[in-house]
This record gives C-alpha cells, structure tokens and sequence, in this order.
C-alpha cells in the first residue's frame, strides 16, 4: 500500500508558493508525499471543447522549474513529485483531488482580477473536489469582530447542531491533533426566534434565549463526544453565539491556524455541488486558510500499488 499525496497547485504566483509551504507542512506532519502540479491552461480561443487534455512535460516547464529551486534546500522535505498538466484549472484540480488526501491552493492565482477575493478555480476546486481542500488566504486580511481565543495553535470548526457532517468534524479534530491544537468549535444558533402568527407575519417567540444557547451547546457536546473519544490529546472548546455562523467563522479566524467548514450535501431537489452560503463568505473573508470539506465523505490515505 502507498500513502495517498497532498497536492499542492503552483503558477508561479506569490499566492501559489505560500499555498506550497502550507502543503508542505501538511505532507510532513501527515508523512505523506508531496506532489506539487502546475496545470497549463489553454487559452480559451484555441481549445474550447478540451477540459482535461492529459499529463505535459514537467522537466520543461519554468513554473515548476522554480518550485524546485524554492524548495531544493527544505529540511525534512518529503518524497516530491512533479506534475505538469494541459488543460483548464478549474475542471483538472478537482479532478486530481480524487487521488489525493488534501489538495491545497492559494485563494487567487496569476489569471485572477485584482478586485476578487476567491479566484474561480479555488471557487471550483472547493465546490468539485472529492478530497478536503485548503484555500490560503493573501495576508494581511482584515476581520470584523472578535471571537474569545486563548493562546496558543488553534483550528476553527463550524458545527450546524440541525445538520452536523461528521466529516467535517472528523477532518476537524485530525487536523487539531496533527498541529498539537486547540479545537474551537463554533455552534452559532439564530436569534432572535420568530413565528408565523399570521400569513407574511413574522413575531417573535416567547422562548428564552438562554434555554435556547443551552440546547444548542448540548447537542454540540453531543455530537463532538465521539470525536473527543478517538482524539483524546484533542481540548475541543464549543463556542455557542447568537447570529448568523458565516459571521462568527470569520472573526474566528482571526489568529487561527486553520477555519474547517463543510461543502452541502446534494439533494434530489438540487443534485449539483454546491458550497452554500456560509462556506462561500468564510472562504470569501477569513483571515486564515480555509479547508472544505466534502459530505459524508472519508479521507482517503492509502491506496494500492500497481
């Protein structure tokens, strides 16, 4: 059996090489290799019909010419590979993630418009990929709000109590345990509750707020038990504040390792991928990098030698 790779997505962009270090420390502390791909991207007037055109020469290519240079004298560098791609980012990434643990990016890259927080294909890889991605942030963004955090590393879980995906929590406590992190779990709950009296009439409800944060900390408490269990070296801290979660994520992120947040899950109703609201803002606004994690799915880490 062979360990499955973390992929990290280069061209040549500043953004791209510090998504590099961050995929580096990820094969290190997962000993796991390093594959670090570079996709050519037709232009879109000479090849419209190809999305995926197959592997290109990676002893050719400058992009990854200059990766290896940057990275020749890391110490502790795991087995790297290099890949370069011909085709479209957008459809190429996601599809390489089906055979990797993680696949990292930076969140714009060369082709991106300045004024864009997310550039498409970190848009794309986090809605397609079948593996957990990480989007690094540029530095220096700016939050509003604060959210209470003690010293140390921290990672930042958001906990929906209606619909908790324990792979997101999974990957979330796995995370914490290979960064010797704190967990902060945030469990946000809507305030204030309001019913239908009458139709297109909203009032507010006569439950009280406290009986309310204290349902919603006990079903996060609930959820995480088991977690806790299989990574016990793990101090998982719920966090329960009132409004809306994406808010909450993203004060949160300020001084955090890490942000986790899942990808919705598909309905017969609505069949396509998509990343949801909450998800699309962390990404769009947090300070910290930022990991999308897929429904229901389990992280690969081995797979079969040919």
């Amino acid at each position: 059996m062979s360990t499955l790779p973390v992929i990290a997505a280069v061209d040549g962009s500043d953004d791209s090489l510090r998504a590099l270090d961050l995929a580096l420390d990820e094969a290190r502390r997962r000993e796991a290799p390093l594959r670090v791909v570079h996709v050519r991207q037709y232009a879109a007037w000479a090849r419209p019909d190809v999305l995926l055109a197959g592997a290109a020469d990676a002893d050719d290519d400058p992009v990854l010419d200059r990766v290896r240079t940057y990275l020749e004298d890391r110490p502790d560098r795991p087995r790297t590979e290099y890949l370069g791609v011909e085709g479209a980012p957008g459809a190429v990434l996601p599809e390489l993630g089906s055979a990797a643990q993680l696949l990292v990016l930076g969140s714009r890259g060369r082709g991106g418009f300045a004024s864009l927080l997310l550039g498409s294909n970190g848009m794309a890889a986090a809605r397609d990929a079948e593996c957990p991605v990480i989007v690094v942030p540029r530095p220096g963004r700016e939050v509003d709000g604060e959210a209470p955090a003690g010293p140390g590393p921290r990672v930042v879980v958001g906990l929906h109590v209606d619909s908790p995906d324990d792979a997101t929590l999974d990957f979330a406590f796995a995370e914490a345990a290979l960064r010797g992190a704190r967990l902060q779990v945030v469990a946000a709950y809507q305030w204030p509750l309001r019913s239908w009296a009458v139709p297109a009439e909203l009032v507010p409800t006569m439950i009280d707020q406290d009986a309310v944060a204290n349902e919603t900390r006990a079903l996060a408490e609930g959820f995480l038990a088991p977690h806790a269990t299989r990574h016990p070296g793990v101090v998982a801290e719920p966090y329960v504040p009132a409004g809306g979660a994406a808010g909450h994520l993203v004060a949160a992120s300020q001084g955090a390792d890490l942000v986790v947040v899942g990808r919705h899950r598909r309905r017969l109703t609505a069949p396509a991928r998509i990343l949801g609201s909450v998800t699309q803002a962390v990404l769009l606004h947090a300070a910290s990098p930022v990991a999308v994690v897929p429904p229901g799915a389990v992280e690969p880490q081995e797979l079969p030698e040919e």
